[in-house]
């Protein structure tokens, strides 16, 4: 029988029972695909992280109950807080790497962590017909980024009130849709849908805000923003635009310490 430790933290939280959780297996070696995707499977939250030392680079891989992703934030910031507390405390620098996202180093300081992500690249489309179904009609404007759609809304009010179909919404071609608008005591706020690859509502997304970054940076004139997503859950975010590159700020708290036995 093997035996792994296991960590699970509120990203993007001061405080327990927000944020959103992830969890964290550092691991010697990587375990099979199919072993990855069951613990994943097993834990049943958005998110969980592997990562492996691999001397100047930590590699990291994500999955959700369902499948392997691109990219996820969340869940590397909540393996940057896991090294550094349990394996590498005076450490302040993570250098992670993802075959399927490249470089994505975490910074630490004060007890904040700093994604360096890739920004991602928007193209301004006419919204989807079924996007504007899901979405009451409520939509101003659609992108289309590397793997999500971005709608943009009137206020935070239409925000805070959608409540889309999710039977609808899986069907869309997409890995998930996020919708934002100005906030009312942030520079923006959003959600984060994406039934496709498993999670109906994502609590506290940092991929999500390398397309949100892209835009409000534009928008609002300024490279350095506040967000908050505005799930259930709720987080707070700070963004900086860098062209090509995003940083996004955050904290985060643990919540458990385990080991599986498989």
């Amino acid at each position: 029988m093997n035996k792994q430790s296991i960590y699970q933290i509120d990203a993007f939280a001061d405080k327990v029972f927000s944020g959103n959780p992830a969890a964290v297996c550092v691991l010697e070696s990587w375990l099979s695909d199919e072993t990855m995707q069951k613990i994943a499977s097993e834990n049943n939250l958005a998110e969980t992280a592997f990562v492996v030392n691999a001397g100047e680079q930590f590699l990291i891989r994500w999955f959700t109950p369902d499948v392997e992703v691109d990219l996820c934030g969340h869940a590397t910031l909540a393996s940057a807080f896991v090294l550094q507390r349990f394996f590498y405390p005076n450490q302040t620098l993570f250098p992670f790497y993802s075959d399927r996202s490249g470089s994505l180093p975490v910074s630490y300081e004060n007890e904040v962590f700093t994604l360096d992500f890739p920004a991602d690249d928007l193209e301004e489309i006419t919204i989807p017909a079924a996007l504007t179904e899901i979405f009451n009609n409520k939509a101003k404007q659609c992108f289309k980024g590397k793997t999500d759609y971005l709608l943009i809304f009137e206020n935070e009010e239409e925000i805070l009130a959608a409540k889309p179909n999710f039977n609808n919404l899986v069907k869309v071609e997409c890995r998930g849709v996020i919708i934002s608008s100005k906030g009312n005591d942030v520079d923006f706020v959003s959600r984060f849908f994406c039934p496709a690859v498993g999670v109906n509502e994502d609590p506290v997304t940092g991929s999500a805000h390398t397309t949100l970054t892209s835009y409000w940076a534009k928008v609002c004139g300024k490279n350095i923003l506040t967000a908050r997503q505005v799930s259930a859950r709720g987080g707070n975010l700070t963004v900086e635009y860098l062209d090509n590159r995003v940083k996004i700020s955050g904290k985060g708290v643990l919540y458990l310490t385990g080991e599986i036995y498989f």
